[in-house]
């Protein structure tokens, strides 16, 4: 029987799953089919990234099934780890590794919550006894939750060809049987019935600011969304859940500590030197982490610019990677779960949110507008980029290149932070190229760090075994890297020139001063 697509609707309170199907058999000619009791447990990213796509990823039983908008099964895999984390790199090769990989990339798939569901399947049969609908009746309920009972659902599925008996049996339901389609899809309902929020915590920032809006007002709204990002993120990094939450969390601390830096003079000065020594200490101590993270996942595409036959030869370095990762993990668990970190974040906690309340004296642009004060900030940074751009030469070390993609993320940050309070026919071709820059700048200084990197453990491989041929390979990889560092830097003047060219330098005059 091949299907199309579906329509769902909800049981009121009044009205048990027995009722509804004695007065459907009353006006259809039906045929019970399946009656089972499922198990199911819904699966998505912290941020929510497969209901982002219109999909719904559930354990049922020993399959691993991938679901789109229509309930139709897109892809599934066998799976017997229930309420294992569900990783597509962990994923045997095929359409559900692919397709899953597209929707989360390296994020982790956790249990969102469990639903036990009572389900009966009834088939719509015509004059001649085919099949020409499917009933779904389904009463499910939380399973974590002391069995708490969720709304019954009943779900009307087409068979194509047979359009017209499909509208009927849609008008028996809607129109004789009084049901409403549903707002909300079961996995939704069942995460709002645990408690939770459909669609996950996203780290984005969303926050509506008013230009003539004190500025340290702006600030307190800023950090908060900010400090809660770190929250939020802070115990999937210690869990290991998935690489993002660290990036998440670092990403959350750069840009205090750039609003921080740049909004300095809207804080009393002893406080805030304070915190700007905390956050740096935050910022330290879960880089290294994050370096061999990028350095592990990146691993297959690093390794992917040798032929194949050295491509193996870098399996030594790989398992130093992973081990030097461990490592640089524990040490970052154990100052992120030490007094000092926690002390400090409820102390930044409890210093933002009285932060208005405090005396203007020594905090001079306190009280200024928003827009005034981040416009002034927005023009400084940019000009102070302007003039070390133009300051970079053939000759120039890459230090220089590197403080220059430091100040363009400070840049960034602004933009990102004031970028409504301002006209987007300014403010969004400055991100572009400002992108541009930082992209070349970027691949400039990765590729300059990796093969630091590579020579830097040089010796211990050298000490493993197949350390030569390691070695061997990873000498190549160096001298692909300085290509294609060398690639970059002869894109530097290019960028550049799109990101300070007179005209765009004007634009900014005119909006930001």
């Amino acid at each position: 029987m091949t299907t199309h697509r579906a329509s769902r609707y909800v049981l009121p309170p009044e009205l048990t799953a027995a009722q509804a199907r004695q007065f459907l058999e009353q006006h259809l000619d039906l045929e019970w089919d399946a009656r089972e009791l499922v198990d199911r447990a819904y699966y998505d990213t912290f941020d929510g990234l497969v209901r982002v796509a219109g999909m719904t990823l559930v354990c049922e039983g020993d399959r691993l099934v991938l679901r789109d908008g229509e309930d139709r099964e897109r892809a599934a895999v066998d799976w017997s780890s229930d309420g294992v984390p569900v990783q597509a790199a962990d994923l045997p090769p095929g359409a559900m590794r692919d397709l899953l990989a597209r929707v989360i990339d390296v994020r982790a798939a956790t249990v969102l919550v469990r639903v036990r569901v009572r389900r009966q399947v009834l088939r719509v049969l015509d004059g001649e006894r085919k099949t020409v609908a499917r009933i779904d009746i389904e009463e499910p309920a939380l399973t974590d939750h002391r069995r708490v009972a969720l709304n019954g659902r009943i779900s009307v599925v087409g068979v194509r060809g047979y359009d017209k008996a499909l509208r009927r049996v849609e008008r028996v339901v809607e129109d004789e049987l009084g049901l409403r389609a549903a707002v909300l899809s079961l996995a939704d309902e069942a995460v709002v019935g645990a408690g939770g929020t459909p669609g996950g915590v996203s780290s984005k920032l969303d926050v509506a600011l008013d230009p003539a809006q004190r500025a340290d007002g702006a600030a307190v709204a800023l950090l908060s969304q900010l400090l809660t990002a770190i929250e939020v993120n802070l115990p999937g990094t210690l869990a290991d859940v998935d690489t993002e939450f660290l990036h998440d969390l670092r990403v959350a601390v750069r840009r205090t500590r750039a609003l921080q830096r740049e909004f300095k003079t809207v804080f009393p000065p002893a406080e805030l030197a304070h915190f700007r020594a905390e956050f740096r200490r935050l910022q330290a101590i879960t880089g290294p982490s994050r370096d061999l993270d990028v350095y592990v996942l990146e691993f297959d595409e690093f390794a992917g610019s040798l032929p194949e036959a050295q491509r193996r030869d870098l399996e030594p370095l790989h398992a130093l990677l992973i081990e030097r990762r461990r490592r640089e993990r524990r040490r970052m668990v154990r100052a992120l779960r030490s007094p000092r970190t926690a002390t400090v974040l409820s102390q930044w906690e409890r210093f933002v949110a009285g932060l208005e309340l405090l005396p203007d004296d020594g905090r001079p642009d306190a009280k200024r507008g928003v827009a005034a004060l981040a416009g002034e900030r927005i023009a400084a940074v940019y000009g102070h980029m302007v003039r070390m751009g133009k300051a970079i030469g053939d000759d120039s070390p890459p230090a220089a290149l590197h403080e220059l993609r430091k100040k363009g993320k400070e840049l960034r940050y602004l933009l990102e932070f004031f970028s409504g309070l301002y006209p987007a026919a300014t403010v969004d071709p400055m991100i572009k190229t400002l992108k541009s820059l930082q992209d070349t700048l970027g691949r400039f200084q990765d590729r300059e760090v990796q093969a630091v990197m590579l020579r830097a453990v040089g010796d211990e491989v050298a000490t493993l075994d197949d350390g030569a041929q390691a070695l061997m390979a990873m000498g190549m990889l160096v001298e692909r890297l300085e290509r294609q560092q060398a690639q970059a830097r002869s894109e530097f003047a290019e960028r550049f020139a799109g990101f300070a060219g007179k005209s765009r330098r004007a634009a900014v005059k005119r909006t930001f001063r």
